[in-house]
């Protein structure tokens, strides 16, 4: 969804469908229960340059507003949330962490475990964490999480996903049952790597390595809105 004319004083919304709403569509279940507004073309570094009031101004008069799309990987990239607590300033972020094969960002995968030192599947972890130690707030606990990668080399086990035309799935996956030691959420996300022929990696390959390819997985929190994002290095 965008707004058109802002130059004049009639708001105009312009909605579209994503890959995910037209195919809902096609199936007869399409429903509008609610909605959510973003801010992924204000630029904020206006506030540090200019200061609050100036800043502020200059972001309302000069910040283009993005017309609708229907690409669901750039449509609301940065989604609002409503707070009730008017204080709270800091937001939980997502952790990664992985039973083996995990290198900061970056997670070693093999598609044959007979001929790879890395293991085909890598069961990670994501949890929410808020700086301080302090109690993740009720109303931002994510309940489910949404989780993107590339169906050409990745899936999800145990899940069923929705694959746009650009081949990427989207997968929603449920939190575990225990809350971690700050109240907030954590999801398991048992990662595997597909059969991915030799034709792939000489295509899809690193220049400098065709025996690797390496395709990023992005996490999002429905609730919270916050997004961790990793590299799966998946290796011949």
């Amino acid at each position: 969804m965008g707004f058109l004319q802002q130059d004049t004083n009639n708001i105009i919304v312009d909605a579209v469908l994503t890959d995910l709403g037209r195919q809902k569509l096609a199936q007869g279940t399409f429903n509008v229960i609610k909605f959510a507004a973003g801010d992924d073309e204000v630029d904020y570094g206006m506030i540090k340059r200019y200061g609050r009031t100036v800043g502020q101004e200059k972001i309302e008069k000069n910040t283009p507003v993005f017309e609708a799309i229907t690409n669901n990987k750039l449509a609301l990239v940065h989604p609002l949330v409503s707070l009730p607590d008017p204080n709270r300033y800091t937001m939980p972020l997502l952790s990664l962490s992985a039973t083996g094969g995990l290198t900061g960002d970056t997670l070693a995968l093999g598609v044959n475990s007979t001929t790879s030192t890395s293991p085909q599947q890598q069961s990670v972890t994501i949890q929410q964490t808020l700086t301080g130690g302090e109690t993740v707030p009720q109303e931002l606990v994510d309940n489910q999480f949404l989780v993107m990668c590339d169906d050409r080399f990745l899936f999800i086990a145990g899940s069923t996903p929705v694959i746009d035309r650009n081949r990427m799935a989207t997968y929603v996956l449920t939190r575990n049952g225990a809350p971690s030691s700050q109240g907030g959420a954590t999801v398991n996300i048992p990662i595997t790597a597909k059969a991915i022929t030799n034709a792939q990696f000489l295509i899809y390959g690193q220049p400098s390595n065709k025996n690797n390819i390496r395709s990023v997985v992005r996490v999002t929190g429905m609730s919270s809105g916050a997004v961790k994002e990793f590299v799966a290095s998946i290796s011949k």
